[in-house]
């Protein structure tokens, strides 16, 4: 079986839950289906003992019984169409939040990878595909399968000589369906593919909007912009012929058998070979399986569609996970803040040919600050990177409490620190929406402290809205050393053993990082810190200094020792540490 079949089927097995709506939609079916042919034996009836026996009793007895078929159908649709459209919702819904809780857990790695923001495209219209294929479209293929079935099995007890016409053009509306079918799917799951990156490209875009109008670069985006549009509409161009094809086939050749039929029928009615109302309802089931027969193969391209988003939509989820908890994980003792790197090497999956972190040992002390210095791509952020288990080493080992972090359970672990970046993530949403990431049921008290601590609390007060004051995406809108203060009091907030700041001060200003030293300074008192730094205040200050260079520990010791024993420190200090803002 394909990997595209084994995935509708993977699909499928998210229906379980919902056996009895399954039921519900099911008996809706067969009734509708079932009413709509019993139409036919009704006109039948109409024709031969209503008009031809010319009696107005028999004529409106005939008529009533046409009306309760009626409205029984518009009962069992109504009931079909309900259940069989919440199904649709709810199994997407359910497959969007089990894709998703998938993707949060999985490591960074799979991103370096794989575009976030294509994935987002098949969360949102691969999704949407699958959802009107459940919600509707396999309910109209049932339908239109059953009333096929029956229509057939009604023609031949009607008449089996029109029948016999009927059934020769079977075999013509097969071929095409088979011929064209192929192409279809093809060619769906490439307009998939060119949609995505349709979409991706337009959040890439817009996401680095002011990067874009700064160098005057939206002529050049256009030009691309309109490329990816251009080939997704060729693709889908191509796809939509295809489909067309075979719908205008599929008619042709059975509508044209109809008409056969018409001719050949109205020929014995003329001669009394059979009556009028057995033509009219030979008619009626005829024009019931042709179209029965072109809903089906229009169908099978969206459910060939589907079965594409099917597969993107269970590659996401069958991705495998490399970084994990151990089954049975050691219990982490009281954390104080004792690591140790001990010949550590490690390569980052996309580039597994440059080592970035090689033969690395370093010991850190209990409650000591180690700032992390070197030339940009030493690996020191990479260090945190490997702390934090973002990516596995490829061989020697971390310890934190004396225990090998790949022995310990993985929130266990990350609740161990607190990390303030480069550049502070921030999230649509309020102040204190974003403060409280770091620890949801903090009180409104902790909060405040920890914005003072930050040198934060003031600015927030001075908004409209306080604490309420909605962020944009980002944080856009607020300056790189306010967006580092609330950083920083989202870390204060989480009140972890151990601190790793990533230049957490690179964004401010003079009197901005004049706090927020003093803010770090208090909070390191009882904490093991490591900073990455590239500011010689924050360098001076630190207990220890250790210079990383290719990956390697050149240099361990404080700021006046390294500048005696380190002529790369001495060099650096020199050159690269910034004195002010």
């Amino acid at each position: 079986m394909s990997n595209r079949w084994q995935a509708v089927l993977k699909t499928a097995a998210f229906l379980k839950p919902y056996k009895s709506s399954m039921g519900f939609s099911l008996l809706a079916l067969f009734l509708t289906a079932g009413i709509t042919l019993s139409i036919g034996q009704g006109i039948r009836l109409l024709v031969d003992r209503g008009f031809a026996t010319q009696s107005p009793e028999l004529l409106a007895q005939y008529v009533l019984i046409f009306l309760m078929l009626v409205v029984l159908l518009a009962i069992g649709t109504f009931t079909r169409y309900y259940w069989v459209t919440w199904l649709g919702e709810r199994v997407i819904a359910d497959i969007r939040r089990k894709v998703f809780a998938h993707l949060i857990d999985l490591h960074p790695g799979f991103f370096e990878t794989n575009r976030s923001l294509e994935i987002q495209s098949r969360l949102t219209a691969d999704m949407t595909l699958l959802q009107s294929v459940v919600g509707s479209s396999i309910s109209v293929a049932l339908r239109n399968l059953i009333m096929l079935i029956g229509g057939v099995i009604l023609l031949f007890i009607t008449n089996v000589k029109l029948t016999i016409i009927v059934m020769l053009s079977i075999p013509l509306v097969i071929i095409p369906i088979l011929l064209f079918g192929r192409r279809v799917r093809l060619l769906s799951r490439q307009s998939q593919d060119k949609v995505a990156t349709v979409g991706a490209y337009v959040g890439e875009m817009l996401g680095q909007i002011k990067t874009v109008q700064a160098y005057n670069h939206q002529a050049v985006d256009k030009i691309h912009f309109n490329q990816y549009v251009e080939d997704a509409f060729l693709i889908a161009r191509q796809r939509t012929l295809q489909r067309a094809w075979l719908i205008a086939v599929v008619i042709v050749l059975v509508f044209g058998a109809i008409g056969v039929m018409l001719w050949i029928g109205g020929m014995d009615v003329i001669e009394d070979k059979i009556s009028g109302g057995e033509l009219a309802a030979f008619i009626f089931y005829s024009i019931i399986v042709g179209s029965a027969a072109g809903s089906v193969s229009e169908v099978l391209g969206d459910l060939q569609r589907a079965a594409g988003a099917a597969e993107r939509t269970m590659e996401l989820l069958e991705e495998p996970c490399q970084i994990y908890s151990p089954a049975n994980p050691c219990q982490l003792p009281v954390v104080t803040g004792n690591i140790v790197f001990q010949q550590i090497c490690f390569a980052y999956p996309s580039r597994p040919e440059i080592q970035v972190i090689n033969d690395f040992s370093l010991t850190v002390r209990l409650g000591e600050t180690l700032a992390l210095v070197g030339l940009s791509g030493a690996g020191k952020s990479t260090l945190f990177d490997l702390l934090l288990r973002f990516y596995d080493i490829q061989s020697g080992s971390i310890k934190l409490e004396g225990i090998d972090i790949r022995d310990l359970d993985l929130s266990d672990l990350r609740r161990s620190f607190a990390l303030v970046s480069q550049n502070p993530a921030l999230f649509h949403g309020s102040i204190e929406q974003n403060l409280r990431y770091a620890h949801p049921n903090a009180t409104n008290a902790e909060i405040e402290a920890a914005t003072k601590a930050a040198f934060i609390h003031d600015f927030i007060l001075s908004l409209p809205q306080g604490y309420q004051t909605n962020l944009g995406d980002t944080g856009l809108g607020l300056s790189g050393g306010q967006k580092q203060r609330l950083a920083i009091a989202r870390a204060i907030l989480v009140d972890a053993p151990i601190l790793l700041l990533d230049e957490a001060t690179s964004a401010l200003d003079s009197q901005s990082e004049s706090w927020v030293q003093q803010a770090i300074t208090r909070l390191s008192a009882d904490r093991t810190t490591l900073v990455i730094a590239h500011r010689l205040s924050t360098v001076v200050t630190a207990d220890r200094i250790a210079l990383i260079h290719h990956g390697h520990l050149e240099a361990l010791g404080t700021h006046a020792e390294l500048m005696k024993s380190s002529d790369l420190y001495a060099r650096l200090a020199m050159s690269r540490f910034q004195t002010s803002g």
